[in-house]
């Protein structure tokens, strides 16, 4: 086999193309099916290969080679040379090799034919050349490529570069439509890649490649040179995308919370997403607080209500108002510790903080400004609060998020941590206040409508179930009840506040016969009996929730618990509170008269309740029923096989919440429009909604502008009430 160029590296080299495809045509050739024909090779031009095979009767030297570099694209040799085939396309920078390309021997003839008709046409034109760069010397030519009976070439090194293109096309449109227009191809042709850097030599390098995908035969040589440079187009693009998720991948690795937000990807962990880490906190911060616990309250034994893990003492169901198992004299101000021994329960606790989705701080925040509320100074006071967080500032896991991870339980209204000076005649103490405790989500049973830091959950009634059948049970049965009052009220009047309605809704119950009244007062008053309160809301079909000596109270937990529909007067009450635990179509479970109706328009409650249908009524308390199991705790030494208790709701929440904060960190979201005096706003949005703009209900939220996160200078008023109101029933 004899070469058909004679040129050296760094040459320019020109081909007599008329005699190479003389030689290539010759008439003892076959030209008919072609076999095994790939593209192969590195992003560095491409190479063609054209190997006539010969058959067992056929010596070496009938065989001839032709070797093409093109610095270009090679979509002219798959479109012309592969019609009809199957072609999965790469980068570019490829070659296509035809090795053992056998041809069927009844064309024999019809191929010299053809070569003989069009070789005075294109003999004397079909000279061409190409520049061999310097920094892109020639492949060596392997020896049994060429054929030895083919002088060489000893024609002028002169070459246009700008020829190159032109004489290409042509000679594979020769090659198209005569060699490949009078044989068969019995087999496909497959072509296959395999993505590698640029590199500034032209190297042959034949790998198997990764995959092979195969494209569908189509008869339309247009929709094939579409179809293969789209599959191009999408395989060269492929390392670039690939770089950039692995710079994306680095970047997000350099967020150090990135680990904890990554286990949800794990399918096969049902805490993915979900663990919790708890700080060991000093035993001063919780539990030396309940070995003083006589200290814990001025008119109450707290002793008692932190037996049973906080739950306080059994109620017995001497009346049969109760089940017979998971009822106790809970106190209202004991979610601090309940809270901290439901965690103990939590399933998907950690002690690695690194994959936490949040992190608790056991501190009982509520316990400790009950003992200093009265009779000690502002610096006794704001004692705990400071020592809690210089202590939580100088771990690990505050530095990840500044704190923004972590929320803590009170068992109190947030006027209580939210002191707006230093006068020793201000009430509470300044926790809510402090920077690094604006960073944590604090949750408490009362939240303040114009902070951002505090959430509402629930106030502890007196049922706390140990399995999920006592809630079934208890749920049927609230379901049958008969009840004869179409509603009632427990409390006492407030007259030192001109703006409370309870005084017109107690007389409107004293009035109506299908309204049932619960008087408390100073002494004895049934009001303090459990079994009493349970009873009348098990009988009424409303009940009623007017504002207590703050916008909420226990009331509404326990009513609603007993089946019974509530009726709201103040958004305060419950609908801009607790939006982690009820729907926000309030509609669903309650009914809401604006205060002013009963104020100044002396609307009857009577006739605004009768008006409801009765299925409309039905609907509603089923929703009641319905919600029940978010409202309450579970026992906290046993745990709920499926229902979720406040306890989890609000855990969840709080994860969400970070979660959510974690991933704008990432996507570089902020709001920058967002107002904390708005925030019972905010709370009230759909999911994906980020802006607040006007709402019926803000002429029951305006405030003096010189008030800093304070209620119209009645927060310290109500939460002293709220004291002077647990002495009141102690008395």
């Amino acid at each position: 086999m004899k070469p058909f160029w004679d040129c050296k590296e760094e040459e320019i080299a020109c081909i007599n193309l008329q005699r190479l495809l003389d030689h290539l045509m010759c008439p003892q050739s076959s030209h008919g099916s072609f076999h095994r024909v790939n593209l192969e090779g590195r992003n560095v031009g491409a190479s063609m290969v054209m190997r006539r095979g010969a058959s067992d009767e056929s010596p070496d030297k009938e065989r001839c080679s032709i070797n093409i570099y093109i610095n270009n694209n090679v979509q002219g040799v798959n479109n012309s040379a592969l019609l009809g085939s199957q072609v999965k396309m790469g980068d570019p920078g490829v070659y296509l090799t035809f090795r053992g390309v056998k041809f069927n021997e009844d064309s024999r003839e019809t191929n010299r034919r053809n070569k003989e008709s069009n070789e005075k046409g294109l003999g004397a034109n079909l000279g061409f050349c190409w520049n061999l760069m310097r920094r892109r010397p020639t492949t060596t030519i392997l020896p049994e490529q060429m054929d030895k009976g083919v002088p060489k070439n000893q024609h002028t090194r002169l070459c246009f570069l700008a020829s190159l293109s032109a004489f290409f096309w042509v000679f594979l449109l020769y090659f198209h439509f005569v060699v490949l227009g009078s044989s068969n191809v019995d087999e496909s042709v497959q072509l296959s890649t395999i993505p590698v850097a640029t590199q500034s030599r032209i190297t042959r390098v034949i790998a198997s490649p990764p995959k092979v995908t195969n494209l569908a035969k189509s008869p339309y040589p247009e929709l094939n040179k579409e179809t293969s440079h789209a599959q191009s187009s999408k395989e060269k693009e492929t390392p670039d995308l690939e770089m950039k998720k692995e710079t994306h991948d680095r970047e997000l690795d350099n967020y150090p919370f990135m680990r904890a937000l990554r286990t949800v990807e794990n399918k096969s962990d049902p805490c993915g997403g979900r663990y919790i880490y708890v700080h060991d906190l000093p035993p001063r911060f919780n539990e030396d607080m309940l070995k003083e616990c006589k200290s814990l309250s001025l008119w109450t034994n707290m002793c008692t209500f932190t037996s049973n893990a906080g739950l306080g003492p059994p109620l017995e169901n001497v009346e049969g108002v109760f089940s017979n198992t998971g009822w106790y004299a809970t106190n209202q101000f004991a979610v601090d510790v309940i809270f901290s021994n439901r965690m103990k329960q939590y399933d998907c606790l950690t002690t690695d903080s690194s994959i936490a989705a949040a992190i608790f701080v056991p501190f009982y925040a509520g316990f400790d400004i009950a003992r200093y509320l009265w009779g000690y100074n502002i610096s006794v006071r704001d004692a705990a609060s400071l020592d809690l967080v210089d202590w939580l500032m100088k771990r690990p896991e505050w530095k990840i998020m500044g704190g923004k991870d972590h929320f803590l339980v009170a068992g109190r209204i947030t006027w209580d941590f939210r002191r707006l000076s230093d006068l020793e005649s201000d009430w509470g103490n300044k926790l809510l206040f402090l920077p690094a405790a604006k960073n944590m989500s604090m949750l408490v049973v009362e939240s303040s409508p114009w902070n951002a830091n505090d959430f509402g959950i629930p106030y502890p009634t007196y049922f706390h179930p140990a399995k999920d059948d006592d809630v079934f049970t208890w749920q049927d049965r609230m379901r049958k009840l008969e009840r004869k009052w179409l509603f009632s009220f427990a409390g006492a009047p407030r007259p030192g506040n001109t703006k409370s309605i309870r005084g017109q809704i107690i007389d409107q119950c004293r009035t109506s016969k299908v309204g049932k009244l619960l008087e408390c007062d100073f002494g004895e008053s049934k009001c303090h009996s459990p079994s009493s309160i349970m009873q009348m809301f098990q009988s009424s079909l409303f009940c009623l929730q007017p504002q207590g000596d703050s916008y909420t109270r226990r009331s509404a937990f326990d009513s609603m618990l007993a089946g019974c529909i509530p009726v709201f007067f103040h958004p305060g009450s419950a609908y801009t509170q607790y939006t982690w635990h009820l729907p926000k179509n309030f509609s669903s479970y309650s009914v809401f008269i604006p205060e002013d109706d009963i104020r100044k328009r002396n609307v009857s409650i009577e006739e605004r309740l009768g008006q409801i249908p009765p299925e409309q009524v039905k609907s509603m308390r089923e929703e009641v029923i319905s919600l029940i199991p978010r409202l309450i705790y579970a026992d906290p030494r046993s745990k709920l096989e499926t229902l979720k208790d406040a306890f989890d709701v609000a855990v969840q929440a709080v994860i969400g919440k970070v979660t959510k904060l974690r991933k704008d960190i990432i996507e570089g979201q902020t709001d920058e429009n967002f107002v904390e005096e708005n925030s019972w706003k905010y709370d009230l949005l759909e999911e994906g909604q980020r802006e607040v703009g006007p709402h019926e209900w803000d002429p029951f939220f305006s405030k003096p502008k010189d008030q800093k996160g304070d209620s119209g200078g009645s927060s310290a008023e109500a939460a002293k009430n709220s004291w002077k109101n647990e002495q009141r029933h102690q008395s």
